[in-house]
């Protein structure tokens, strides 16, 4: 990271008219901060400052970004998820000041760079943070007033930073507005719900924060005497209940959007159903939002849930009342796969009110069908009445699975595609199933069913509930959204009907499919009692299921081939006509690049509607035959955009590219050597593979004998599933397909961008060899990519691009083992303070500590590693070895330091 004093000269202007941007720098570095210009898509530019706040007498690491215009605006503070910090919310940051929000992010106590211990949000210490904050924003000459000491302010954030929202609206009256997303009302509820410890959830959350030495004593206390008893206790709870927003539950009275997920076994759809019930209780403006993903992955559908909540501020902070901030509810729903891109299809329902999780209730009658109990003790009587009995084992193990907490990788969101990924063993769990259906139904919201339970010698039952989709000929089962409901059912409440709540969902049940209602004795997920125990499950009535007639869903948007083919004609006529002259005009060949499959020079393009700014400027790298180059940058470096022009979609303004000696323009010859995987590849999804590949090739016009489809298929490796629709792939599957495509011809240059975007660790490691593979025959291989390790395994070389500029290009190698960062190994582990003196040392750029506490990462701005050893030894820093730190992340983190947060 650079010094105030270098970057204050960095900024420096180049013409006069850039003076008062310096001045304004300077300003900003004599109050303490450090201030950053960041790279955006367009205008208006967006500044940024960081600077440690200490609102609660604990230091808050804290970035404020501005853009543009010297009047008044409001403020919308950002809070991150659990395990993150401040840069986590950057990127939406950026997007709010560039719309005229004063936005402030901050990293909570105990994690990134701030002080403190972790609390869970307690209203003592991270809430009257926040409120710290918005005091600060009051000062602000830039943050509207509703008066004195009182900013326009709305708050947003995700989980941990979704519920510092809702408790910041409760504990401090000057929010004006809240946008939570996939967070929790009660963390006692969701993690004791029924009084069962989800404990796998817990022990992700204790090991996400850093351990629980790194909580507040008495929460770290707390965990591990839940997690020894396997119980919780009411001390355990009241202390998680105080700390929820729940607590404040009548002094929650803004204007609220609550985005809660679909795909999520920590804070289920049930939270945001009570934070509805409870806010517009007290008469504010309440929208609910059923996104597709969740804490257990899938599509968090980031750019509408931003839109959204940009609108939702719009309305409530700017007043700008013709402003749509969308229907009371809404809820997207997913089912197929589309072709383009290979991700599932996705549409919109909504309602003008929000429904609740009970709302049309369908009776569906039940019976039991002994499949899940020992020998013998399964019946199978019809209607009321019917019974179930099977066993806890000892141990409760094996488990039953369900959802698989922090590994899931969006298994849950496999539901909607007709695919089962669950697993309870015979003679531990009892399942009651319905006849066919005989139309199809949708369920929105909560089932539920009355049963009787019965443990064997008094003890409580611990059950786990759920409803199975079952295809028409019984062998495929899939539990929607893979969400389970726990039950503590206590002696007292046994032999008496009881009503119990199935998980709320948002799923199709399709004609002739059945409902199969589960209790399982165990779950994966859960703490089940250890004593063996068998359970009697007898169902009274019928499974109610919620379909929320209320909710339509909106229209089927048509295949973009119906309109996208011909609009594509057009547009390509008009390009061949617009550019015919400037074709005619292309500079001639150079003979002395021949040979060389890609050279660069001088290249720079503006943005849109800009005069001086840059996406890309005065670039310059050669690639040489065989070599597979990785094209690294943060988001903004200009990667895409140089990809963009290199395949002729779009003209520099400056500079040229040449490939193999002939210079770049649309539609030149030369381009016929070149493929590409872009933004996913176009397939037809009731076609093979294979076919799909033969109809693009066809599409091009050129000689069959030329695709080379059997050799690009060797090295992508489909094997027998070409023969396959392609509905039927894994996204694996698919990019394999589309890379397949890009290389039929057998392109001497091939380019791709982000091609491992959706895959597992072995889908990562299968394209990795493809591209191996490709450059092995002696072609070339240009690839952008996020994932710096399998950048390093895969490149041989690199090209590092910063804010449009190149940062530095080479051998991999080579640019791993230049840096300047250095790990320093010590005895014990290193404290907080004495990392921050290292870190003020001359000549030193930044110091960090290492995952484990017993080391750090030193990046060094003029001195030497001798100095540093030095003055290591002056502060009597237990030194254990220092040498070079030398891998990629590091060493493209420090190439890029000087613009990242």
């Amino acid at each position: 990271m650079e010094t105030p004093t270098v970057r204050w000269r960095r900024l420096l202007p180049q013409t006069p008219g850039r003076w008062a941007a310096a001045l304004a720098a300077l300003a900003v570095l004599v109050g303490g901060g450090t201030w950053t210009a960041v790279a955006d898509d367009g205008p208006p530019a967006v500044q940024r400052e960081d600077r440690m706040l200490r609102p609660g007498g604990v230091p808050i690491d804290t970035s404020y970004f501005t853009a543009g215009g010297s009047g008044r605006r409001p403020a919308v503070l950002i809070g991150h998820g659990f395990g993150g910090s401040k840069n986590d919310v950057r990127a939406q940051a950026e997007k709010l000041a560039a719309d005229g929000y004063a936005v402030l992010t901050w990293s909570a106590r105990g994690f990134g760079k701030s002080g403190g211990e972790i609390s869970l949000n307690d209203p003592g210490r991270e809430v009257k943070d926040v409120s710290g904050l918005i005091d600060w924003l009051a000062e602000r000459p830039e943050v509207e007033l509703d008066k004195k000491g009182d900013p326009r302010v709305g708050l947003t954030g995700a989980s941990y930073g979704g519920a510092v929202s809702l408790l910041a609206a409760g504990h401090d009256q000057r929010v004006d507005a809240i946008a939570p997303v996939i967070t929790y009302w009660n963390l006692a509820d969701a993690l004791f719900p029924d009084g069962v410890f989800k404990k796998l959830w817990a022990g992700i959350f204790v090991t996400s924060g850093g351990g629980c030495e790194k909580f507040e004593k008495r929460l770290c206390e707390m965990y591990e005497r839940v997690a020894v008893s396997g119980k919780p206790d009411a001390e355990a709870r009241a202390l998680l209940t105080e700390r929820s927003p729940s607590a404040v539950a009548d002094r929650i009275k803004v204007p609220s959007l609550l985005l809660q997920g679909q795909s999520d076994s920590l804070f289920p759809l049930g939270h945001a159903d009570a934070m509805q019930k409870a806010i517009s209780a007290n008469g504010a403006p309440v929208s609910v939002d059923w996104i597709s993903g969740g804490h257990d992955g899938g599509d968090n559908e980031t750019g509408r849930v931003e839109g959204r909540v940009g609108s939702w501020f719009d309305r409530y902070l700017k007043e700008e009342t013709a402003t749509d901030t969308g229907p009371a509810f809404r809820v997207t729903r997913t089912g197929g796969i589309d072709s383009t891109d290979g991700t599932a299809l996705k549409r919109g329902a909504s309602s003008d009110t929000y429904p609740g999780l009970r709302s049309g209730g369908r009776e569906i009658p039940l019976q039991a069908r002994g499949a899940g109990a020992s020998a013998g003790t399964g019946t199978a009587t019809t209607s009321t009445g019917s019974t179930e009995t099977f066993r806890n084992p000892a141990g409760s193990a094996p488990p039953a699975i369900s959802a698989v907490p922090g590994v899931g990788g969006g298994l849950s969101q496999l539901s909607s595609l007709g695919v089962g990924l669950s697993l309870d063993f015979p003679g531990q769990f009892g399942r009651f199933e319905s006849a066919p259906l005989a139309t199809s139904v949708h369920v929105t919201g909560t089932p539920t069913v009355r049963v009787h339970v019965k443990a064997t010698e008094g003890r409580d039952a611990v059950l786990f509930g759920k409803v199975y989709d079952v295809s028409p000929d019984g062998r495929q089962q899939v539990l929607p959204s893979q969400l389970v409901a726990p039950y503590r059912i206590t002696p007292d409440q046994q032999g008496k009907p009881i009503e119990l709540a199935l998980p709320a969902v948002d799923h199709e049940f399709d004609a002739g499919h059945r409902m199969r209602l589960v209790f399982s004795a165990t779950d994966l997920g859960y703490a089940s009692p250890a004593e063996p125990a068998t359970y009697t499950v007898t169902a009274h009535g019928p499974l109610t299921v919620p379909t929320a007639p209320a909710v339509t869903t909106a229209a089927a948007a048509l295949p973009w081939w119906t309109w996208g083919l011909p609009a594509a004609a057009l547009v390509v006529a008009a390009a061949l006509l617009l550019t015919a002259r400037r074709r005619t005009a292309t500079p001639a060949p150079d003979p002395a690049l021949t040979d060389v499959p890609l050279q660069i020079t001088g290249l720079s393009k503006k943005y849109a509607k800009s005069v001086d700014r840059y996406a890309v400027r005065e670039l310059s790298f050669r690639v040489e035959k065989g070599q597979v180059l990785g094209l690294l940058g943060p988001n903004g470096a200009g990667k895409t955009t140089t990809l963009r022009m290199l395949m002729g979609l779009i003209t520099p303004d400056e500079g040229e590219i040449r490939v193999f000696g002939q210079a770049i323009r649309p539609g030149a010859p030369v381009l016929s050597r070149v493929g590409a995987f872009v933004e996913g590849a176009g397939f037809l999804p009731h076609l093979s593979g294979r076919a799909n590949l033969d109809l693009y090739w066809q599409a091009t016009g050129r000689p069959a004998e030329d695709a080379h489809i059997e050799e690009a298929l060797e090295i992508a490796g489909l094997g027998d599933a070409l023969a396959r629709a392609v509905r039927t792939y894994s996204q694996g599957m698919r990019q394999r397909l589309a890379i397949a495509q890009a290389m039929l011809g057998m392109p001497d240059l091939l380019i791709l961008d982000e091609p491992t975007n959706g895959l597992d660790p072995p889908q990562i490691r299968e394209m990795r060899d493809v591209m191996i593979r490709y450059a092995a025959g002696g072609r070339t291989v240009i690839v952008s990519s996020h994932l710096l390790s399998e950048v390093e395994q895969s490149c041989t070389h690199l090209v590092v691009m910063d804010r449009g500029r190149l940062v530095q290009a080479g051998p991999v190698a080579e640019i791993t083992g230049s840096g300047d960062m250095i790990l320093v190994t010590t005895a014990d582990e290193v404290s907080e303070p004495l990392v921050e003196k290292v870190a003020s040392l001359p000549g030193i750029g930044s110091a960090v500590r290492t995952d484990e506490g017993r080391g750090l990462l030193v990046r060094l701005d003029g001195a030497t590693t001798s100095r540093l050893v030095a003055d290591l030894v002056r502060l009597d820093v237990p030194v254990t070895g220092v040498g070079p730190h030398r891998r990629l992340e590091d060493a493209f983190l420090t190439l890029i330091s000087g613009g990242a947060a």
